[in-house]
Order: structure tokens, then C-alpha cells, then sequence
């Protein structure tokens, strides 16, 4: 199914799986020609947006997402660590923002957070704010109370992905529920964070549960105003570990498809990049993506150092973003 043209680019909340599917069936050249064209009514398609995530509580996490090496439930997980202390975040952020980093996200291995370290990652949020940058959190599921806090921290941006489609989902996580996350989403709106939600690649799924993936997201009553597309990264111990290589240009394909259903929304090539050639870098962005994470660590897995990340983008003329 060929879009018409007049629709590239319009904003919509009403995709549905076949549409989506549609797309993903596209011939790859005018699959991103769609994506490329709905980019730049939207964005400056040489600007790409830096971020740094840091783990600021590693290990021992109580559920069991089959991806996660810091689920305590997997053999040879990652050793449970205590919460950072704020002083070492605020440190790390600075030297993130010296590196051009325009976004500083804080990611914690919990299912909830407790109240008396909400409280904690409440100061980490003042302190990287004060600093001038963007601020981002991922801490599991919140409720309203818990969003709102955040909220008036000063926090930017909360991210909690669906991460699959809710027909596969239960193959993935069985300790919390797909609509356990979708509330966590509408709190966080409802607090009027920023919503920071996408999806992960290469766990077994098929075509039509990526498709079912971006139609939910491109389905929300806002798109997330950030959309993390994560190539799954297989990490020994895991149930995942085994699970078979995604081929690149299945993986543009769906990096284009989620520019096209959400076009205004920032598209980040999230964690899988050190495996990544260059070449497969660059047609993630002329598919649409215009974020990245930066710095070599990636929460617990590998991420590409920063000087080839520099070097690469000076290679394609493309410069960072600055932060609004």
C-alpha cells in the first residue's frame, strides 16, 4: 500500500497493525523516501540529538524481562549495586555535558521505586537540571503521586517502553503486565512529563508484532515525544542470549516505519549500536532516527565510544542538536 503523498508527515493517532505492516512491505527505497520526507517537515535532518544514560542503581531487579542481565532472576546476572550517591551523578552529568551531551537520562533497576529513594533521584533531577541539562528517568512502574513528584523535581522526560507488541509480550515479561505499563504511561502524561517510550528488535518477534509495536505507539493519544528503538543486545545468562541476529535493513525498516507514524517525535537508534557498522548507522538516519546515546556504556551493555560517534557524524555532515 502506497501512502499518498499528501499524507507524509501529518500527525495521526489512529494507525492501525495493517497499515503499519503496510509499510514495513514497502519497497526499501520508497519506504525511505516516506521517512525522509516526513523527517524534514518536521526536523533538520543534519542535527542529531546527544544524550547520556547512566545507570544509577544497577542489578537485583525483581522482575524478569528475558532481555535484562540485571534481572536477579537470571543466572549470572549483574551484581545488585546501592543507588548512587547524588554528588557522583551530578558528577558524571557535568562531564556529559562537557562531552555535548544535551539530554542526561538516569535509568535505576527497580520494578517501583520506594518513597525514600523517589526522594533521592528527586535531588539527582534539581542537580542535572541546575546544570542545563535535560533530564530523564527510567525507575520502573510509577503511580500518579509518584509522577507528579517527579514532575515538580523538574523532570523532562520519564521512560518506561512497551517494549514488544501485546500478543508477544508475555514471551518476554510474565512479572508485570502490558497494561501495567500503559498506566505507568498515562500517569506520567497525566503529570505532564514528557513520555520517553519505544520498543526493542530481535527477541523473537515476527513482521506483524513490530508492526503491532509502532501502531501502539503511533496509537497513543500523544506520541511519546521520544521513541527509543532498541536492537536487542544478546547478553550471556540471559534467556535471550541465543536469539537469532536481526538483519540490518529489517531493522531500518523499522526505525523508518516508526519516522512516518511519529513524525515529530525525536527517534532514538538506542541500545545495539556497537554492533552496528557505520553504514548501517547511516541508513538508520536517513530512515529517520535523530538521537542517539552517547558514551561507552549503555546501563550494563557496550555502546559505541564517543570519538567514533563524533567521527561518524562529521563523515555525514551532521552536527549536534542543541537543547531548546
Amino acid at each position: 500500500m502506497d501512502m499518498p503523498a499528501r499524507t507524509v508527515g501529518a500527525i495521526r493517532h489512529d494507525w492501525t497493525r495493517d497499515e503499519v505492516q503496510a509499510l514495513l512491505n514497502l519497497p526499501f527505497p520508497d519506504l525511505l523516501y516516506q521517512a525522509q520526507t516526513a523527517h524534514r517537515m518536521h526536523f533538520d535532518p543534519t542535527k542529531m540529538q546527544l544524550s547520556t544514560l547512566l545507570s544509577i542503581k544497577t542489578g537485583g531487579c525483581p522482575e524478569d524481562c528475558a532481555y535484562c542481565p540485571q534481572s536477579a532472576r537470571h543466572e549470572d546476572g549483574v551484581k545488585a549495586e546501592r543507588l548512587m550517591a547524588v554528588e557522583r551523578v551530578l558528577a558524571d552529568a557535568k562531564r556529559a555535558r562537557d562531552a555535548g551531551a544535551g539530554r542526561f537520562c538516569m535509568g535505576a533497576a527497580w520494578r517501583s521505586p520506594k518513597q525514600h529513594d523517589l526522594d533521592t533521584v528527586c535531588a539527582m533531577v534539581e542537580g542535572v537540571k541546575a546544570l542545563g541539562l535535560e533530564t530523564c528517568v527510567t525507575l520502573g512502574m510509577l503511580d500518579a503521586a509518584q509522577s507528579r513528584q517527579l514532575r515538580d523535581a523538574g523532570l523532562d522526560y520519564y521512560n518506561h517502553n512497551l517494549d514488544t507488541s501485546e500478543e508477544f509480550y508475555g514471551e518476554i515479561i510474565t512479572t508485570r503486565t502490558y497494561q501495567d505499563r500503559l498506566d505507568t504511561l498515562a500517569n506520567v502524561r497525566d503529570a505532564g512529563i514528557n513520555v520517553c517510550c519505544g520498543g526493542i528488535v530481535g527477541m523473537g518477534e515476527d513482521e506483524a508484532d513490530r508492526a503491532g509495536l509502532i501502531a501502539t505507539l503511533a496509537s497513543l493519544p500523544q506520541h511519546p515525544e521520544s521513541v527509543p528503538i532498541n536492537l536487542l543486545v544478546r547478553v550471556e545468562g540471559t534467556p535471550l542470549a541465543a536469539a537469532e541476529a536481526v538483519d540490518p535493513i529489517t531493522f531500518v525498516r523499522v526505525i523508518a516505519a516508526a519516522r512516518i507514524t511519529m513524525p515529530a517525535s525525536h527517534v532514538r537508534l538506542a541500545a545495539g549500536r556497537e554492533a552496528m557498522s557505520d553504514e548501517a548507522h547511516a541508513l538508520c538516519f536517513l530512515a529517520g532516527a535523530n538521537s542517539i546515546f552517547c558514551g561507552e556504556k549503555l546501563l550494563t551493555t557496550p555502546n559505541p565510544a564517543e570519538h567514533r560517534d563524533r567521527a561518524l557524524l562529521s563523515r555525514l555532515g551532521m552536527t549536534p542538536m542543541s537543547v531548546a
